[in-house]
């Protein structure tokens, strides 16, 4: 994508200064046409489209996920002193607490904040696609992300390939069964390095590593895929279906290697989520990280009742860049943040 105006100053100066922008405007017109053909596709089945906090007193509790705190001061003349909130990761909880309210089929644009991720396919900001729709089973919530996603980068629809079908085929392991020492040993065997923090004891690290360097490598290539049924141990907020052995009803969708969006057959056992939180935070103490706070009005609302739903959240930036033709997402946003 080209634009004479910003193309003539960026030739002129090979450091170009940090107050242009980072998209130039053709990118930045065509982030805006897919913006209109994600409400067009909700509009016409039906959804609404809500806003959220972005300041919240609640936050998902994850492992891997860090939310941006923020102290909201009673006193602006003590502005390290006052009320501990966040800036969301994703949209979830408020959303969630809107489904439990009866909203039958909603979606979102908006902000999401993670701290710690800088890089090609990250940036702390970034635009969040999420929606939810009461009463979907699992193929009817993979169903809406393929058709979502054919619409946005016109490679037709997704095949559907289990977690244990894509280990099986590009690590030689069963990601279900195999031990830690199994999943060392397919490692090794494969040359994959580990990092210097790795835990070696920790068998959802293992995976994840196998994950990234011998699997989603290969995910969307030919077409875009749909990545499903994932361990029981990486549920994060999806159910866990009751097989031999169980799994976790959670997709994720690939485009040329790259993970576009993450979806779940949703969780409404309130209890089971007190528990998952209680775990999530002993596992950020082992990673040296901060609790998060595990009580919640989502948890409320659970108790009073959460519909039965497939909720997915998809990174927008991500699908722009790969619609442009781009390397990172810094190139389709305006202001990445280092020139925010």
């Amino acid at each position: 994508m080209q634009n004479s105006l910003f193309n003539v100053e960026m030739m002129a100066d090979p450091t170009p200064a940090e107050h242009l922008p980072a998209a130039d405007l053709d990118t930045l017109r065509l982030r805006a046409g897919m913006l209109k053909q994600v409400r067009e596709f909700f509009d016409e089945r039906g959804f609404l489209e809500v806003e959220t906090p972005l300041l919240s007193a609640d936050v998902v509790v994850d492992r891997h996920l860090d939310p941006l705190p923020v102290t909201l001061p009673a006193d602006v003349r003590q502005p390290d002193v006052g009320r501990p909130m966040w800036l969301q990761t994703s949209p979830e909880f408020a959303m969630k607490r809107l489904l439990a309210a009866g909203a039958g089929a909603i979606f979102q644009v908006t902000k999401a904040f993670r701290a710690g991720e800088t890089g090609r396919l990250h940036n702390p900001e970034f635009t969040l696609v999420e929606w939810y729709r009461a009463g979907d089973g699992y193929p009817q919530g993979m169903q809406l992300l393929s058709d979502l996603c054919a619409t946005l980068l016109g490679r037709g629809p997704a095949n559907l390939l289990s977690y244990a079908e894509a280990f099986s085929t590009y690590a030689g392991v069963d990601p279900h069964m195999a031990d830690v020492e199994e999943l060392f040993a397919a490692a090794r065997i494969n040359d994959v390095v580990t990092p210097l923090d790795f835990s070696a004891n920790d068998r959802d690290a293992w995976l994840d590593l196998l994950l990234t360097d011998l699997v989603e490598p290969h995910l969307g290539r030919s077409q875009p895929t749909i990545l499903y049924d994932y361990p029981a141990s990486q549920a994060a907020l999806a159910r866990v279906r009751d097989a031999d052995p169980p799994v976790a009803e959670r997709f994720e969708l690939y485009v040329d290697g790259i993970e576009l969006a993450n979806g779940y057959h949703e969780l409404t056992d309130a209890e089971e989520l007190r528990r998952r939180n209680r775990a999530a935070n002993a596992a950020r103490a082992a990673d040296g990280k901060p609790p998060l706070p595990e009580d919640s009005r989502l948890l409320e609302a659970m108790q009073s009742g959460l519909p039965a739903a497939v909720g997915v959240a998809l990174g927008f930036d991500r699908v722009v860049m790969l619609a442009a033709g781009a390397r990172s997402i810094a190139e389709v946003m305006a202001f990445p943040i280092d020139r925010a």
